[in-house]
């Protein structure tokens, strides 16, 4: 039997902006327009006094829009744990790190709330159920199941900062440095578009503030006839507006109706862009209703308003209008980010937009330590009907493969409503803050918003322009260069949210979640431009390859590993009988045929960082191998030359072989064969060796024999 060699096959490295037509009643709007990168340029503080209130016109083709999405409704994309939690203790109150190393708050859901769904759960219903013990949820809604314990653990913003990373918050009374200021946000405005009103948002986000100890927001008023684009927002403390939109895009007085389940939702999206970004302007925009002519007008107000950050925390299912509306996310110096969705793979605008950043969502596990996260069986994402694959999701990223067009994630974060975050709630007419456990989607994305303000805020810092559509970055930059990659995301493996082949998390990009959850630290350094620090300790980076085998025939294949210091090795998705050993040499003595994806996980053993990688075994049975040397000679002078034949197989094995010359002889020991010619005859020939195995597969190898004059 010879020897295999297994062929090692490294992965090589390899947006639409439509016209949206913007009409001023003073003067031009410069955020309106195609594009978002750092080449535009900034308008003046003259230009920026002299905007008047803006209108919006429609392109003509939107009045055809406008009928075709009249009757789509957006829904909020958050989950609630049906448990109504105790109220949190006051540890952060004057240190709001102080509860960052504990393990998060654990509490049992009552045997009469348990059977309540989590698919947009408010506070309103499960005040109600718990009052009437009704446990049916509403027709056509999602029951997210619960750990079998049915026990909920609840984070504090404490405990989320310290899992991801998160710039650490000045102490009590302590005013922070340019440099601490900008890490938090400073100076950055963030937009919450949302549906509906919640009458109470600055009083639950001033008792959040106050139980955390989070700097506080001093309210804004922007009136209905402010001149847009806003001032620019203070460097050095939080402010806090809540407006009204219209359809068409602009500030109006007209409170809309209130919704317990987009309260909700406001609630959680304001608490906790705060708690991420605690020193940037937050500016909460209310569209008249959920219609998508509606939400699509609050976000043109946003961009009205001036440069910053749109979080979009709802989702509409996709369809062939999204590429028609898809001008509301290329104003210039605007970052976009929505929510992939909550009832598992799906996908759902304005996510599935390739200028709009989608965000899903992961089950995290901390307890003071090192994090681990696995994809949410409720999360959305999946690949497009409808919108073609964008430049930056290319081959160059690892695990990008299979993708016809857009695919969604693009990055995540937790938001499993059993590893929830607090988030206060008031009912309308109460002024005392209760306590829900709230995940979602709708959790992961303004996070993401104020990473991203946080990240401008740092490149405002050193001169640089915001980031405006971010994806370049995140695949390119940091996605496809291996050591980036394991330095600004933990690769989420682990988990699934259908039974699609797509549907499981694996190593490198997947639809679940994305490039992974940040590593925030090292995530803000890349995106703002800073090289990242000497002394910040490096993952492992552990290389993909592809690995071919026969059954039957053993293997063995070193793991591409690069590390600072000495890794330990752990397999997962492996084969019965598939081994690693502590040098990192994969080993399986009887391979199986299949397509096996292993994910290996290297951790450094003085750090505790780990980095992944995907291996792809290929155990294909195979014909017989023939090798051999073309043969060569003079006539009249004895020529001899020889083949093997290698194979899997045991057993019978037949060998024809065509085109011999005349004189020519064979003889065989095992299977090598000698062919010996006494005399040969000047001549070019061709010996034909047909190989057939045990098992029926067969190979043909023409072997040449060129004899020459004397």
């Amino acid at each position: 039997m010879s020897s295999r060699f297994l062929s090692l096959s490294q992965r090589s490295s390899a947006s639409r902006t439509g016209p949206w037509l913007c009409a001023l009643a003073v003067a031009t709007l410069t955020a309106c327009g195609g594009g978002s990168d750092d080449t535009t340029t900034p308008s003046s503080a003259t230009e920026a006094a002299t905007v008047g209130p803006l209108v919006f016109d429609l392109p003509a083709a939107d009045a055809a829009l406008a009928a075709e999405t009249a009757g789509i409704q957006a829904q909020p994309t958050f989950h609630a744990a049906p448990v109504i939690l105790d109220e949190p203790d006051d540890t952060d109150v004057a240190d709001p790190g102080a509860s960052a190393l504990r393990a998060p708050h654990a509490q049992r859901v009552s045997a009469a709330l348990a059977g309540l769904s989590t698919q947009r759960l408010s506070l309103d219903r499960l005040l109600a159920a718990q009052r009437s013990q009704a446990l049916a949820a509403p027709a056509g809604e999602v029951n997210a199941a619960l750990a079998a314990t049915s026990t909920v653990q609840t984070y504090t913003p404490a405990q989320i900062r310290a899992a991801y990373a998160m710039p650490a918050l000045p102490g009590a009374g302590s005013a922070p440095t340019p440099a601490q200021a900008a890490a938090l946000g400073a100076g950055q405005t963030i937009y919450i578009i949302n549906a509906h009103h919640s009458p109470n948002a600055a009083a639950e986000l001033a008792a959040f503030n106050l139980k955390f100890g989070l700097p506080a927001c001093a309210a804004k008023a922007v009136a209905a006839n402010s001149v847009l684009p806003l001032a620019s927002a203070s460097a050095t403390g939080c402010e806090f507006a809540q407006v009204y939109a219209t359809a068409s895009g602009t500030l109006t007085t007209a409170v809309p109706t209130y919704d317990a389940g987009w309260a909700t939702e406001i609630a959680l999206d304001v608490q906790w862009v705060h708690a991420t970004a605690p020193l940037a302007r937050v500016v909460l925009i209310e569209a008249v209703d959920a219609s998508l002519n509606s939400l699509l007008g609050a976000v043109k107000l946003a961009n009205a308003m001036g440069p910053g950050v749109v979080s979009m925390s709802f989702g509409a299912t996709e369809g062939n209008y999204t590429a028609s509306v898809d001008a509301a996310f290329t104003a210039a110096r605007m970052t976009y980010l929505a929510a992939t969705g909550d009832a598992g793979v799906a996908v759902s605008w304005p996510s599935v937009s390739t200028n709009v950043v989608a965000v899903g969502g992961t089950t995290l596990s901390y307890g003071g330590g090192m994090r681990s996260e696995t994809a949410w069986a409720g999360t959305g994402g999946g690949v497009s009907a409808y919108t073609a694959t964008p430049a930056y999701q290319n081959p160059a990223v690892p695990g990008f493969t299979g993708y016809a067009r857009r695919a969604v994630a693009d990055v995540a974060f937790n938001a499993d409503p059993n590893s929830g975050q607090y988030v206060a709630v008031m009912p309308p007419g109460t002024s005392a803050a209760k306590w829900m456990s709230v995940g979602g989607t709708s959790l992961a994305t303004p996070q993401w918003a104020g990473l991203m303000a946080m990240a401008n805020a740092q490149r405002g810092l050193a001169a640089r322009l915001p980031l405006g559509g971010p994806h370049a970055l995140l695949y390119g930059q940091i996605g496809a260069v291996p050591g980036s990659y394991a330095s600004a995301f933990l690769d989420v493996a682990q988990g699934r949210h259908g039974t699609c082949s797509l549907c499981t998390a694996k190593a490198g990009y997947d639809e679940l979640t994305g490039l992974g959850t940040p590593n925030v630290g090292s995530l803000l350094n890349l995106l703002s431009g800073s090289a990242p620090s000497a002394a910040a300790p490096v993952p492992p980076v552990v290389a993909g390859a592809t690995i071919s085998g026969q059954p039957g025939v053993a293997l063995s294949a070193a793991v591409g590993v690069t590390a600072p210091n000495t890794v330990s090795y752990t397999l997962a998705g492996a084969p019965s009988g598939m081994a690693i050993s502590s040098g990192g040499v994969i080993s399986w003595a009887s391979p199986v045929a299949g397509s096996y994806a292993v994910t290996v996980t290297a951790r450094d053993t003085k750090t505790a960082l780990s980095g992944q990688g995907l291996l792809t075994f290929n155990i294909v049975k195979s014909g017989p191998v023939v090798s051999y040397s073309p043969m060569a000679g003079v006539a009249g002078k004895a020529l001899t030359g020889s083949f093997s034949i290698a194979d899997a197989t045991t057993g019978a094995m037949s060998i024809a072989i065509s085109g011999v010359p005349s004189g020519m002889a064979f003889s065989g020991s095992g299977l090598t064969f000698t062919a010996k010619w006494a005399s040969p005859v000047t001549g070019t020939y061709t010996l034909k060796v047909a190989v057939m195995d045990a098992a029926g597969l067969s190979t043909t190898a023409n072997i040449p024999v060129t004899i020459t004059a004397k």
